[in-house]
């Protein structure tokens, strides 16, 4: 018997929508166009759902829409996008588009905690979406049905994945970044842990898969750290995405807001991992037993929270990065002077629990932010840091007085990194999970009951019955979800469909998780135009048929990572592919003053488009990374830019070619790694909602 697609219109819930603002307003473009729209706000009446729609004038509609499907649901959320600008535009690229633009806050006042009804948060956008049809109708005086399409990433990604499998409110997909209903808590957990163990290891790692390196991260490390690195890398955590924690930028994602909810659903692992065997909390030789800390010292002075500045809703905090931060409660700029501080070397002070065990805050939980030690005495000041789940920073802190009794711990937050060892998935189609599997698919590891329900937050598992068509874009990079995740999906589209023509998986080189244009630097660029460009091609396919470009071809290795086909012409996809040399090689060798001769070849799949930007960047080994400035535009179209650059367009078969050249000396001795990153578009133009990018590397060592 199948199942049962979900038909908002007949939902009596979403009868009864009120429009409470009725006014036409403005965009402004990244090119420094203009754009008028009409803005309708509303809501369906009792519930707590809300909804905006932003409506092309008429001689720029072309019956259709997009909805913007936030991670993480909030009361104000369908707002959340009006202050966006530029390239995160979501409003103006879809009026670009010829499309209205639907969001809605999900009904949910929050993505965890309390009552809440996940199946809601894609139900009650089906419900926007049909309802839209009916203004869009009414506005445009026409009995024509608009086209929809549905999109978000990571959390978002999920509920995309749910609309589209289980209602027919939306004629395709773009999912991007997704995960699995495997993945979380798993992915966050695994994340944080490898944070932990492999702390003193990532420059290591970093310096042997970057460009001219060994090419082997294990070759330096101890047993425990090789230990960790293999068994992440076999769980599909991409090597190279350690980028970021050896440039010291260790973030635990949304670990923070996950992990009150692994803790309401399995209480008891947070004891067993520290007490029965098969857990490494019991291992008193286990690297989590070495960094656990349970400390009590006493209060010595209160500094209370600043005032918070209130947040305007419209100001964005819902993108895949960072829209779960809404969930945290912040410090302030509150700390505590305590008595005493835990003393030793290389301490693990992430996620450090401060319990007060008496006074008037006796039970109350907040979480440490930094630790600053005096030099004078045993004791120093704690920051307090954001967390969910926690109590009220300020009203906790107005009950705490000097001599009151308190409690360091990170029990909990180093027990639940390794969780993933223990929820080993009965579906042996998760293979990242086989390394804790015998010969017969049996877990070795102890093992804790599956949750009750997936924890995506959408109520229901992905099960590949797609009700329109689907474009998906994803990470190879991905610090936050596992790249494999987009492959076990489409082989799930084929198991229920038996077939994937109605599917498209783009993989990304050199992306991370996060979807704003300023993550781009000298290791990553943005999927951000990638992403326009598949909204673009996805519409093209549903309103005329025209077929977007082949998914990428690739492997899933016994490495558990994704492996692109290296033959552009067979590889397919939507992405260019740049080659760094210098002086021929990824590595070259040369005396201060001589002369290096870079030279770029990029290559643009079947169908891509051309190149339209080259960049390029060299720094020491040792520079910051973070600001992605490059220092010459080696090409821009068809124009150079400096004098003494070459650059030629070509063609290999149906591949479209590029190649540049430049010279630059160094007038000091030391390790400096060359940048480029290059753009490609559709129609070979600059369009700056549509460039896909990427980038390559080369390292020049200076004597």
């Amino acid at each position: 018997m199948g199942k049962t697609i979900y038909d908002p219109k007949t939902d009596p819930r979403f009868q009864r929508p009120v429009i409470d603002q009725d006014e036409w307003r403005e965009r402004y473009l990244p090119d420094g166009t203009t754009l008028p729209f009409r803005y309708l706000h509303g809501y369906f009446e009792g519930t707590d759902v809300k909804f905006s729609f932003c409506f092309p004038p008429k001689d720029n509609y072309e019956n259709r829409f997009q909805q913007y499907l936030s991670p993480f649901p909030g009361p104000d959320e369908e707002v959340a996008s009006l202050g966006h600008t530029g390239l995160e535009d979501r409003i103006g690229f879809a009026l670009r588009c010829g499309a209205y633009y639907v969001e809605t806050n999900m009904g949910s006042h929050s993505q965890f905690g309390g009552n809440r009804d996940d199946f809601l948060t894609w139900q009650s956008s089906a419900a926007a979406a049909e309802y839209s049809r009916e203004k869009a109708m009414e506005i445009y005086e026409t009995d024509q049905r608009p086209y929809g399409y549905v999109y978000g990433g990571s959390g978002g990604g999920y509920k995309s994945m749910a609309c589209i499998e289980n209602t027919s409110a939306w004629d395709g997909a773009a999912p991007f970044v997704i995960g699995s209903p495997v993945s979380l808590p798993n992915t966050i957990t695994m994340h944080v842990q490898g944070q932990r163990v492999l702390r003193n290891a990532f420059p290591k790692i970093l310096d042997a898969l970057d460009a001219g390196g060994s090419g082997d991260p294990y070759k330096e490390l101890t047993k425990d750290e090789a230990d960790m690195l293999r068994e992440l890398t076999k769980m599909g955590f991409p090597p190279l995405a350690w980028y970021l924690e050896a440039k010291g930028v260790v973030d635990p994602g949304s670990l923070p807001v996950l992990l009150p909810g692994v803790k309401q659903m399995d209480p008891g692992y947070f004891t067993d991992f520290w007490t029965k065997p098969g857990y490494a909390g019991s291992d008193p030789e286990s690297s989590s037993s070495k960094d656990h800390i349970v400390f009590r010292t006493k209060v010595k002075s209160v500094h209370l929270p600043e005032k918070a500045a209130k947040r305007s809703a419209e100001d964005g905090l819902n993108g895949v990065d960072d829209a779960w931060k809404k969930q945290l409660a912040d410090g302030n700029g509150a700390y505590l002077e305590l008595e005493d501080l835990p003393k030793g070397d290389n301490l693990y002070l992430e996620g450090l629990s401060m319990i007060f065990e008496s006074g008037a805050a006796q039970g109350a939980n907040l979480l440490m932010g930094k630790m600053m030690r005096y030099s004078d005495c045993s004791g120093g000041i704690v920051t307090i840091g954001s967390a969910y789940g926690t109590s009220d920073v300020g009203e906790t802190l107005g009950k705490v007085q000097p001599g009151d009794d308190i409690l360091l711990d990170n029990s909990d937050y180093v027990a639940v990194q390794s969780y993933y060892r223990h929820q080993v998935p009965a579906d042996l189609s998760f293979h990242a999970w086989d390394q804790f599997r015998d010969e017969n698919g049996n877990p070795v590891t102890a093992q804790r009951p599956p949750f009750p329900i997936p924890f995506t937050g959408v109520g229901v598992k992905q099960d590949g019955d797609i009700q329109g068509k689907v474009i998906n874009i994803q990470a190879l990079m991905d610090e936050s979800t596992c790249p494999w995740c987009a492959d076990w999906w489409r082989h799930k589209i084929i198991e229920t469909k038996g077939t994937d023509a109605d599917h498209r998986t783009y993989f990304m080189e050199r992306c991370i998780h996060g979807d704003v244009n300023a993550l781009g630097n000298y290791m990553v660029v943005n999927y951000v135009g990638a992403l326009h460009q598949a909204l673009i091609d996805l519409s093209a396919w549903v309103e005329k048929g025209v077929e977007p470009l082949n998914r990428t071809a690739y492997t899933l290795g016994e490495d558990g990572q994704i492996h692109p086909e290296q033959d552009v012409s067979k590889r397919f996809g939507i992405q260019a592919i740049p080659t760094l040399k210098a002086n021929g090689e990824k590595c070259a060798h040369v005396k201060v003053g001589e002369c290096v001769r870079f030279t770029v070849d990029v290559e643009v799949p079947i169908g891509a488009g051309d190149v339209t930007e080259i960049l390029f960047a060299s720094r020491e080994k040792q520079a910051d990374e973070s600001d992605g400035t490059y220092m010459s535009q080696l090409v821009r179209g068809d124009s150079l830019w400096e004098s003494g650059l070459t650059f030629e367009k070509g063609a290999r078969g149906e591949v479209h070619t590029a190649h540049a050249e430049a010279m630059a000396s160094y007038d000091q001795p030391g390790t400096y790694f060359a940048t480029v990153r290059i753009a490609s578009n559709r129609k070979g133009e600059n369009d700056p909602f549509t460039q896909v990018l990427n980038l390559d590397r080369a390292r020049v060592i200076v004597s």
